[in-house]
């Protein structure tokens, strides 16, 4: 029987992009022959590079509603390399995604969650620490800057289209940010609810999970209402 190093060398070539392939895949099955927006890094991080993703993709969407889907590059192993042959998980095992709404002054398609995005890279790159379903996360402020927007934090879920997927260089998640306002974020810190609850209750009705930066709190003020729904007094 050969092994998994063997098939993949028959398989793929140097010039090959195994990982990426499996990615762009997926993208096809869901978004068909549509030419995503594609924002490639200059300077590759390992050479020196401010920004560790090689490229985010940005996908528009009718699903639900009218909306952006943006999509990392970069966390996982995208390029042939013999070394992640037998690997089990691919790089940090995930890529990330980003549904969200463009506002009033944005540009048809916006460059802020492409940087938004590449800041959460930088802090995986430089702490090694990854992110997986119902972690939560502070922005230290608007997630779009100088907007006056109560979306300041973010927890993660797997994005509902993307999902998993195999490649030949192990599994990958596509984990979905999902925007929370700075009320849910302190609930979430003095664990009046889950990250888990909280996503369930706004998937009833955003089920993709659209990020809107002019979602307000609940009110009253403490979410008493997201306490009721989970049956908290």
């Amino acid at each position: 029987m050969k092994s998994k190093i063997d098939i993949y060398k028959e398989t793929y070539s140097d010039e090959s992009s195994p990982g990426l392939d499996a990615i762009s895949l997926r993208e096809k099955e869901i978004y068909g022959e549509q030419d995503p927006t594609h924002w490639a890094t200059v300077l590759p991080y390992e050479l020196g590079g401010e920004d560790p993703l090689w490229a985010i993709e940005c996908f528009k969407s009718n699903k639900q509603q009218k909306h952006l889907h943006y999509i990392t590059l970069g966390f996982t192993n995208l390029w042939y390399d013999e070394e992640y042959a037998e690997d089990d998980v691919n790089g940090f095992g995930f890529e990330l995604t980003f549904r969200c709404t463009p506002t009033a002054d944005d540009p048809e398609i916006p460059l802020w969650p492409a940087n938004f995005l590449q800041n959460i890279a930088k802090y995986v790159f430089k702490s090694q620490k990854g992110f997986n379903d119902f972690h939560y996360m502070s922005a230290n402020g608007p997630i779009r800057a100088n907007t006056a927007t109560e979306i300041t934090a973010f927890t993660f879920y797997t994005d509902p289209e993307m999902g998993e997927i195999d490649t030949p260089h192990g599994k990958i998640k596509f984990l979905q940010l999902f925007g929370i306002t700075s009320d849910e974020y302190i609930d979430l810190k003095e664990k009046k609810y889950t990250a888990k609850e909280l996503i369930e209750k706004h998937k009833l009705n955003n089920p993709l999970l659209i990020t809107d930066l002019k979602r307000e709190a609940e009110k009253p003020t403490g979410l008493s209402k997201l306490r009721g729904f989970f049956g908290k007094k």
